[in-house]
This record gives structure tokens, C-alpha cells and sequence, in this order.
């Protein structure tokens, strides 16, 4: 403090309290408390509250503690114990004084065993080619009346974001999901211990027979954490664009209905839709290898019109937007911009 009180008169108050560290009002209630000691004397001891004519003494709190410490009431509460007693004609406190008891002791907690959440850890995934993660989720389709609804189980991989498994079953079932996923992957030719598969926490991802499969099939699991829709953004995205198209209806008539609507909607998806999340390149175009080509066509097509007419592009040859080179679920801060700006200029 007296080293506060020479840095005053340079610095100021607030510089010299914030530079050692002191609350800035220090230095003035320092100064009024000497003040007041000059004038009035130094405070004079508090003397020891009386005891109040109407608290228990010594060997009535012990008989309290006794009663609430007894094998009878260990786990009950206060209120409990004082209506208990009551009931059989006794009367040892009132409710607040066992719990201010209870609290000189040290007792007075929580004594019950009760359940708490696990920290879930934030799954981070990298992908920098096909069929190396893949994410799937259910999502439900309105039927033709109300409660009524069908689910739709779809697989998609992440970095080319190619739909590359689906079906709709009438319910949410962990055996259509084991089968839908062998499938997939016997289907692609996925080598063992190359694939990481990424689900939200619903029952059928976490179901038995699908974790069983997955460990056969050596595939690597991972988890959103509950209530994190951000965890899962591949999949979440792929339901958007397909419900927000324009045909998609209001509800399904039947299942053959809905099974239609995707037998042409999925096809469109990978094939034709150019996908902003690639370099507005097509799923199927990325997912086998095609997406280079593309860009040498494109970026031709662009050259013709620049030299055609410079002017019309302000004398700056146009660029093809940079195609990504990973796709990632959570990425770690340093590789937020480590993925971005140097590898996509050699792309171009």
C-alpha cells in the first residue's frame, strides 16, 4: 500500500492501484480509517454475543445430534425427523434449529447418492478423402395423417458429401440400421480400419447390434455430444437441402410414396446438385476423382470469356473458388486457418 501511495502523485490513482494490483477506492478508505483512528482512537473489541435465555444447552444439542445422526434417521431429513417425533410424542427442536445444528457440524449437505452427467468429449474427425469418415442420421417424413411419419436412414461421406447409403423403414429400428451399414460398406469395397463412422447419440446409433457390427467390420465409432446439433453439421445439412427443395411435400401419401420422392431425389443429389461446401463441384464428382477435370473445363470456359473481353472482367482473369482438401467435424483453433488459404491456391 505504501508503495501505491508513492506512485499517486505520477501515475495517478487508477494507473497506480491497477499497476500494483490494488482496487482503485483502496488508497481513500485507507486514508478515511487513519483519519477516523486520529480522531475517535483506535475500535474498540467486540464483546462476546450473550447466549440467548432461549437456546438449548449443552446437553440438549448433543441429544439433537444423537437423534439425527442415529442409524433410524441418518438419511432422513430434518423436517422428516421433527414430524416423526412429533407424531410419537416428542419434541426435541424446532426444524431450524437441526439444520443450524446440522451446519456447525459440517452436515448439512446433499447425503443422497444421485446421478451426474459424464463430460462428453467434442469428437474431432478429419477427412482428406473419400470413405474415410462417413456420417449418418435418421430423419423423420410426415405420413398422410398426423403422428404419423416414416423415418429415413441416410449415410453420406463427408469430404465428397456423396449420399452414399439410404433407406426408409416405417420405424426406427437398430437391426435396419446394422443392415443398412454392412451393406454400405460391402458395397463401397471400404477397407478394414480405414473408416470412421460418426452418429448422433439416438437409440439406434448406440444400439448393441450396431456397435457389435462395427467392431466385425473394424470401423471406427464416434459420437455427438447430447444436445450438440453442431457435432453432426454433414448430415443436418444434407436433411436441409431436401426439405427445403421445392418438391418435396408437405406430407407422403404412403411409404412407396416416400421411397419415389427419394429414388429421384438422391440420384439429383449426387450427380447434378453443385454442392457449395466443394467448390459448387457435383458429390458424385468428388467422391470418384472426377472434380479435376471438371475444374480444367471450367476454368477454360472462364480463360475463352476473359480473353474474349478483358474489359468485362476489369482486366483480372477470373479464378475458380479453391476446392477444399479436408472436411472436418470440430476442427482443432490451429486448424481453422492452417487448411484453407496455401493449400487452395495450389488447387487452383
Amino acid at each position: 500500500m505504501a508503495a501505491a501511495q508513492e506512485l499517486i502523485p505520477v501515475l495517478g490513482t487508477g494507473a497506480a492501484c491497477h499497476a500494483m494490483g490494488l482496487w482503485r477506492g483502496m488508497p481513500a478508505r485507507q486514508l478515511a480509517r487513519s483519519h477516523r483512528h486520529t480522531i475517535m482512537g483506535p475500535p474498540r473489541p467486540r464483546t462476546a454475543r450473550p447466549c440467548p435465555p432461549l437456546a438449548l444447552d449443552v446437553q440438549e444439542r448433543q441429544t439433537v445430534m444423537d437423534t439425527l445422526n442415529s442409524e433410524r434417521f441418518a438419511d432422513t431429513a430434518p423436517a422428516a425427523v421433527h414430524a416423526t417425533l412429533l407424531g410419537e410424542g416428542t419434541y426435541i427442536g424446532s426444524v431450524r434449529t437441526m439444520y443450524r445444528l446440522l451446519a456447525a457440524s459440517g452436515a448439512s449437505r446433499e447425503r443422497r447418492n444421485q446421478l451426474t452427467h459424464p463430460v462428453y468429449t467434442k469428437p474431432e474427425l478429419l477427412a482428406v478423402a473419400p470413405n474415410q469418415v462417413w456420417s449418418w442420421d435418421i430423419t423423420k417424413l410426415k405420413g398422410p395423417a398426423k403422428w404419423t411419419c416414416f423415418h429415413l436412414y441416410v449415410i453420406l461421406d463427408i469430404f465428397s458429401r456423396f449420399v452414399v447409403g439410404w433407406l426408409i423403414a416405417p420405424r426406427e429400428c437398430s437391426e435396419l440400421a446394422q443392415q443398412l451399414i454392412a451393406d454400405t460398406v460391402a458395397r463401397h469395397d471400404v477397407e478394414p480400419g480405414t473408416l470412421t463412422l460418426h452418429a448422433d447419440r439416438g437409440a439406434a446409433m448406440r444400439s448393441k447390434p450396431v456397435a457389435n457390427l462395427l467392431i466385425d467390420l473394424d470401423v471406427a465409432k464416434s459420437h455427438s455430444r447430447p444436445h450438440v446439433s453442431d457435432d453432426n453439421p454433414y448430415s443436418e445439412s444434407q436433411f436441409k437441402t431436401m426439405k427445403y427443395r421445392p418438391e418435396f411435400p408437405e406430407r407422403f401419401g404412403s411409404i412407396e410414396h416416400a421411397r419415389a420422392h427419394c429414388q429421384a431425389f438422391f440420384p439429383w443429389y449426387n450427380a447434378e446438385h453443385c454442392h457449395s461446401g466443394i467448390a459448387y463441384m457435383t458429390p458424385h464428382s468428388v467422391h470418384y476423382g472426377l472434380a479435376a477435370d471438371m475444374r480444367v473445363i471450367r476454368q477454360a470456359t472462364l480463360d475463352a470469356a476473359f480473353m474474349a473481353n478483358p474489359n468485362r472482367f476489369k482486366n483480372k482473369r477470373p479464378q475458380l473458388p479453391p476446392m477444399p482438401i479436408a472436411a472436418w467435424i470440430n476442427p482443432p483453433p490451429k486448424e481453422k486457418s492452417a487448411t484453407t488459404e496455401p493449400v487452395a491456391r495450389t488447387l487452383n
